[in-house]
């Protein structure tokens, strides 16, 4: 069972919209990594509050049954707690441009 995390908007550099938990509602900037030099760098830095503080990284990967393409995010502040919090970007269906941050409880 997926929970939604937030919702965002596709933007020329990633995503912006809403980071919201139980206990913290915030401002999420997703934003492509253009100084990534290593595999292992994410794709994608995330950046949440004001003023905007670093809380993980976004790497692109392809599903095995769909061969689509998605980002799949590590978080890790304070604010979050005192694990660290996986999740995924999924589209909304029927609403262009907008998606969902799904949490993901298997990695």
């Amino acid at each position: 069972m997926a929970n939604a995390l937030g919702y965002i908007n596709e933007t020329e550099t990633g995503f912006e919209g809403t980071l919201a938990m139980m206990s913290l509602t915030a401002p999420i900037r997703i934003v492509r990594n253009d100084r990534k030099t290593a595999e292992k760098q994410p794709d994608y830095r995330v950046y949440a509050g004001q003023p905007s503080a670093d809380i993980g990284g976004g790497w692109l990967r392809t599903a095995a049954s769909s061969g689509r393409e998605y980002v799949s995010l590590t978080l890790s502040a304070p604010m979050i707690g005192p694990r660290k919090l996986y999740a995924t970007i999924a589209p909304v269906k029927g609403q262009d441009g907008r998606h969902v941050i799904l949490w993901n409880p298997a990695d």
